[in-house]
């Protein structure tokens, strides 16, 4: 079965927004084996989406469209299906019944425009929007499956889930599949497809393993397309044993989380609290941990000491460390994890003070150097990084870096 998505919206070709709803959808369709061939971003083009859709459903099986739902005049997605379907019109007195009630509960007026979401092709089944105002659409055709969404993510995702996976498994036949996962920190893609080549010299046909790099991390899939299920679940298993093996103490975890999740579960298990004193960083250390439902459990709170003044009278770093080391020292680094720790009263602090750049660099200090810290009952530490690269990129590294200086301290105690 192949499957495609295609995205609608000027704003995503001239930048303006990021198609995240297409990355979305293929890691949510992979789990449930659901391969996409093929991802198109579209201009809000009548002539060029009748092309593209015609295209896809000739190639593919199931075609998934995202956007181009709302009651504005640059919204053409359903008008273009109803062309290309041949399709008359039809008043859905559910939805309408829905978007009333939406409209009362929030206090506001059901203007005639808003009304019009209710209005589809005949021909097309609905799929109800929990989550927003615009219902999608599902048409067939030649027993292909096409699929028109809402492209706002949020309620994008709630009727993939809702109906459009357990509606592909109903028309189609799916084999079975099987993920593992590893994390590994602080080795290079190149090093581990090395140490690892002898190993996938030998994975037949249905397996598979992949390699995800991101800053300072890789994550490994292992995939296997169920042929023989109890067979290939003890040949995976095996496998499995194996790459742990090549992988040694560079493995962090099996569970297919975030590396900040990893952390946040170690906290949790060992019932013990963090902080965050971030400069250079500006919260994004604390952005990322606070996506973590139930991190209230482990997380005090953080400091954004981007000034030296904040540094100075939230954070007590005294005035003659400022003047005498910088702001980027590991002494400052030190006495940002200290302060953070008392007055946030966490059982850990950690602290990251740097020059991101693209300006305030010297040659003793180039853009990419970056102090970082981690304060405890057991005492303070600070390391130098070094990561010349873009501002965002140094940002992303401090922030593994941080937290990879926590996984190691925790591990000790």
């Amino acid at each position: 079965m192949k499957a495609e998505i295609l995205t609608i919206g000027d704003e995503i070709l001239i930048g303006q927004i990021v198609d995240t709803n297409s990355s979305w959808i293929a890691s949510r369709l992979i789990k449930e084996n659901i391969k996409i061939s093929r991802m198109i971003s579209l201009s809000d083009n009548k002539e060029q989406m009748l092309e593209i859709i015609h295209q896809s459903l000739e190639r593919s099986d199931v075609v998934i469209i995202t956007g181009g739902l709302g009651p504005t005049k640059d919204d053409l997605t359903k008008n273009v299906l109803a062309t290309y379907f041949n399709s008359s019109w039809r008043w859905d007195d559910n939805v309408l019944k829905m978007l009333e009630e939406r409209f009362n509960n929030r206090g506001k007026h059901l203007f005639e425009l808003n009304k019009q979401q209710a209005y589809l092709p005949d021909n097309c089944i609905t799929i109800f929007n929990d989550r927003g105002t615009a219902p999608g659409m599902f048409f067939q055709k030649n027993k292909k499956l096409l699929f028109s969404l809402p492209g706002v993510p949020y309620e994008m995702q709630g009727m993939i889930e809702d109906s459009i996976i357990p509606s592909i498994k109903e028309h189609f036949e799916i084999s079975p599949v099987i993920f593992h996962h590893f994390l590994t920190i602080n080795v290079a893609e190149s090093v581990l497809a090395k140490r690892l080549s002898s190993i996938e010299d030998n994975l037949p046909e249905h397996l598979k393993l992949a390699y995800l790099p991101h800053i300072n991390t890789v994550r490994l899939r292992l995939t296997c397309n169920v042929i023989h299920p109890k067979e290939d679940r003890t040949m995976f298993d095996d496998i499995v044993k194996l790459i742990k093996s090549a992988l040694g103490n560079d493995l962090i975890t099996e569970e297919d989380i975030s590396f900040e999740e990893y952390i946040f579960k170690i906290l949790k298990e060992k019932g013990k609290t963090i902080s965050f004193a971030e400069s250079c960083t500006g919260g994004l250390i604390s952005a990322r941990f606070t996506q973590i439902p139930g991190v209230s459990a482990v997380y005090q709170g953080a400091v954004i000491s981007y000034s030296n003044e904040v540094k100075n009278k939230v954070l007590g770093v005294p005035d003659d460390l400022l003047k005498n080391y910088g702001a980027v020292s590991p002494e400052v680094a030190k006495a940002m994890a200290e302060g953070c720790r008392k007055h946030l009263n966490s059982d850990y602090a950690l602290s990251v003070t740097g020059i991101a750049g693209p300006d305030g660099g010297t040659d003793e200090k180039p853009v990419g150097t970056v102090y970082i810290g981690i304060s405890s009952s057991n005492g303070t530490q600070t390391n130098k990084l070094f990561y010349p690269a873009q501002r965002h990129r140094i940002m992303e590294y401090s922030m593994l870096s941080v937290l990879n200086l926590l996984r190691l301290v925790l591990n000790k105690e």
